[in-house]
């Protein structure tokens, strides 16, 4: 694990070029640029305001277009990294071909690259809530700790991705069809105190309210969802009971993810 780290820091610099040619690529010959980068959760935070005309969900002290473009920035960051993440080693086949390198640098740039739409996504942020009067509290220095933790999750997918995409490539169409499923098992539509109502106070499903509402939070964006909105909108801590279950779930999958990664990339010249 050192000499990864060690290799990582000799490569910084290629690290470095990568992400920026991601950036460059991306948005070449594109008029507006980088605000492409906030146009997909803006859409969706009209959707899901429209959809929330007919169904009616309380979201409190906190307007629901906050809430939910808050829910939006940590799971847009995972979705985008992981997507890019998983298609990161077959879309530089020519560099794996040709040179040396640690080939972890490639799921590592996905996540670097976006770094750099999650910065713009937040001044967005900075924007609505300044418009409704919101204002952060202490609490908002969790969202560095929060973000690293989604960097852990985006990670996880994107090592195992990656790796294997190389084998079999349908592996990059499935995966992120997977991911967009889990969006509707994310707070991001509806809030997490909606959940809880309904399976611990409620008991919506009996005697199985319990068991489904653990397995709910066993999803790690659950954890990082409601952590980062109750850090940003309502001035608390994180509920680490609700972090925990997917917590638990990165910690052993992050090591599994990185072993296949490193197990695979030996052939990575062969194959791909």
């Amino acid at each position: 694990m050192m000499r990864v780290f060690h290799e990582i820091i000799t490569y910084r610099e290629l690290l470095m070029v990568l992400a920026w040619k991601n950036i460059a690529v991306r948005y070449k010959q594109a008029y507006l640029g980088l605000l492409w980068t906030v146009l997909k959760p803006i859409l969706l935070v009209i959707i899901f305001s429209i959809v929330r005309s007919f169904v009616g969900i309380d979201t409190g002290t906190v307007p629901y277009v906050v809430l939910t473009f808050g829910a939006l920035l940590p799971w847009v960051y995972f979705q985008e990294s992981a997507s890019d993440g998983i298609q990161s080693v077959v879309s530089n086949a020519a560099l794996v071909k040709k040179i040396y390198f640690p080939r972890i640098i490639f799921p590592l740039t996905s996540v670097l690259t976006k770094m750099v739409e999650l910065g713009i996504s937040f001044l967005i942020l900075a924007g609505l809530m300044m418009f409704y009067g919101l204002e952060p509290s202490i609490h908002v220095l969790w969202v560095p700790v929060i973000i690293a933790y989604t960097i852990m999750v985006s990670l996880c997918v994107s090592m195992a991705g990656a790796a294997l995409n190389v084998y079999y490539r349908d592996v990059a169409t499935a995966l992120p069809v997977v991911i967009s499923v889990f969006m509707y098992l994310s707070p991001i539509i509806y809030p997490l105190d909606l959940v809880k109502r309904k399976l611990l106070v409620n008991q919506a499903a009996g005697e199985w309210s319990e068991t489904l509402f653990t397995l709910y939070n066993v999803n790690p964006l659950v954890g990082i969802i409601d952590a980062f909105q109750k850090a940003m909108f309502y001035g608390q801590g994180p509920d680490f009971t609700i972090i925990l279950p997917g917590f638990i779930l990165v910690l052993i999958c992050l090591p599994a993810s990185f072993i296949t990664f490193k197990r695979a990339e030996t052939w990575f010249a062969d194959v791909i």
